[in-house]
C-alpha cells in the first residue's frame, strides 16, 4: 500500500506540476484500503480498573454478606438475594455495604450500580415497606373481587369482569398481604417487603384483567395501579 500510495502521489513533483491519476489507479488504491485488516485498537472497548460503590446501612438494620449472598434484617422482617449470576465483589465494611469489580467491561460497571438499588431497596423494604394501591374501573359490569384466605397466603377472586362467568384467581406470593381499603370505594391495597414481589403480584392482578377481541381505547374496565409508595405514604 506504501508503494502505491507513493506512486500516486506524485501530483507535486519537483516541477511543482499536478498529475492527474487515472480511474484505474483510484480504483486500485480504493480496494486495497478496504481489504485491509482493522486496526487492533478499533472497536476494542476499554476496561476500568476499579470501579467501588457503597450503600450506607441504617442504625436498625444488620446485613450479612457471604459469597455474593446478602442478608438484610430490619424491624419489618428479614430478606436475602443471591447475586452470584454478577461477578461483582459485595463485602461489609462497618455501616456500608461495598460493591466492586476488578478490570471490569461495559456491563461489569453497569452492574455495581444495579446491585447498589437492589440493596437499598431491600433495606427500605425491611425498615418502611411498600404499598401499592389498585383500582377497579367498570363502565357497566361491576367487578366483584373477594379475598380468601389459603393457608399462609390469601387468594384474590375476580368475578363479573365484563360480564363474564369464568373467575379469575391471583394467588399472592409469601410475604404480600391484600385487603380492601375501607375508606376509598373499589380499591386494593397492597403491602409487603419485597420490591419485586409487590410490583410482581400487581402486574399479576392487572394482566388477568386484560380485555380481549375488544378496542381498548373504548372498553377501560379493568384493575389498574393508582399509587405506589411505601407504607404510610398515603391517606386513603
Amino acid at each position: 500500500v506504501s508503494s502505491l500510495l507513493s506512486s500516486l502521489c506524485v501530483g507535486f513533483c519537483e516541477e511543482k506540476k499536478h498529475r492527474d491519476f487515472s480511474a484505474y489507479e483510484i480504483f486500485r488504491c480504493i480496494s486495497l484500503f478496504s481489504s485491509c485488516p482493522p486496526c487492533p485498537s478499533r472497536g476494542v472497548s476499554m476496561k476500568q480498573l476499579k470501579t467501588t460503590q457503597s450503600v450506607t446501612i441504617p442504625a436498625d438494620v444488620t446485613v450479612a454478606t457471604s459469597s455474593r449472598n446478602i442478608t438484610i434484617t430490619g424491624p419489618r422482617g428479614t430478606l436475602k438475594r443471591n447475586f452470584a449470576h454478577l461477578q461483582v465483589d459485595i463485602r461489609k465494611e462497618g455501616k456500608r455495604v461495598v460493591v466492586e469489580v476488578w478490570f471490569g467491561d461495559r456491563k461489569n460497571v453497569a452492574a455495581v450500580r444495579t446491585v447498589c438499588t437492589h440493596i437499598k431497596n431491600m433495606i427500605v423494604g425491611v425498615t418502611k415497606g411498600y404499598h401499592y394501591n389498585m383500582r377497579l374501573v367498570y363502565a357497566h359490569f361491576p367487578i366483584n373481587c373477594a379475598i380468601v384466605p389459603t393457608g399462609n397466603t390469601s387468594t384474590l377472586e375476580i368475578r363479573n369482569f365484563l360480564g363474564q362467568k369464568i373467575v379469575r384467581r391471583i394467588t399472592m406470593p409469601e410475604g404480600v398481604s391484600i385487603v380492601r381499603s375501607e375508606s376509598v370505594k373499589d380499591q386494593l391495597e397492597l403491602q409487603g417487603n419485597d420490591l419485586e414481589l409487590v410490583g410482581q403480584t400487581a402486574a399479576r392482578i392487572h394482566q388477568s384483567c386484560a380485555v380481549k377481541e375488544k378496542d381498548i381505547r373504548k372498553f377501560l374496565d379493568g384493575i389498574y395501579v393508582s399509587q405506589k409508595g411505601v407504607v404510610g405514604e398515603f391517606t386513603n
